[in-house]
């Protein structure tokens, strides 16, 4: 496991923003992402976010097996593919296979979409990559792809930074929750904008303050539907 993209000799600084390749090491594998800063901008790099929360998962040795989960804005896919990974189940013969593995949706806007695909089907082995599906998801439209209350964890990584995508967010949130899911967002707090996103969530949700990353200037949010707090 990392906390960093692993490069010898190197750390993680803006420079590896604009390369081809980032290396990470989850769930006892490593994974290798394509990106392409040039054609598709933030979505098609790895944020400090998303390795952080990747992280919380794998140290907090939080149960994902035979979890419904979802990922909003996934980009390259590193934490989708971290989940699948991590939610391994296993089989026990001549029994029924239990538990069953984790059934993860990665999601994305259209044009992220190939780019993503690549990524998950080239660091899955073959026997989970039925397990993680990459699916179209605009924030706030044809929800009615998505059945509602049909997760059980909700997760986005440095998905909070555009205002005028907060309503949609928040209407998007509230249609996969039911009152026993649970949501993780990681982010960095860097305009007050954020926080006014907070003040949203907390409106129609129950809100912690669950890791906090120093070094990183990562907070995990966690939000249940009014006063919940069941543990994952």
């Amino acid at each position: 496991m990392a906390l960093v993209p692993y490069e010898e000799g190197g750390g993680w600084t803006a420079r590896q923003l604009h390369s081809p390749w980032a290396t990470f090491h989850f769930a006892s594998r490593t994974i290798r992402l394509q990106q392409d800063w040039r054609r598709l901008g933030v979505a098609a790099v790895v944020w400090d976010a998303a390795v952080i929360l990747c992280a919380y998962l794998e140290m907090e040795g939080i149960d994902l097996r035979d979890r419904s989960v979802i990922e909003l804005g996934a980009g390259t896919g590193l934490l989708g593919i971290v989940v699948t990974l991590l939610g391994k189940g296993f089989f026990c013969e001549p029994c029924p296979p239990v538990p069953l593995g984790a059934r993860v949706t990665i999601t994305d806007r259209a044009a992220a979409l190939e780019l993503l695909e690549s990524n998950v089907q080239a660091n899955l082995p073959p026997e989970l990559r039925p397990r993680a599906v990459v699916k179209e998801l605009t924030w706030g439209k044809d929800l009615d792809n998505f059945s509602p209350g049909a997760f059980d964890l909700i997760l986005g990584a440095d998905i909070v930074y555009l205002e005028e995508t907060f309503a949609e967010l928040l209407q998007t949130l509230e249609h996969l929750c039911s009152e026993q899911t649970v949501i993780l967002l990681s982010c960095r707090i860097r305009y007050e904008r954020d926080l006014k996103f907070l003040r949203m969530l907390r409106e129609r949700f129950s809100v912690s303050e669950v890791h906090y990353d120093s070094s990183k200037d990562v907070h995990i949010y966690k939000a249940q539907r009014g006063s919940r707090k069941d543990d994952l």
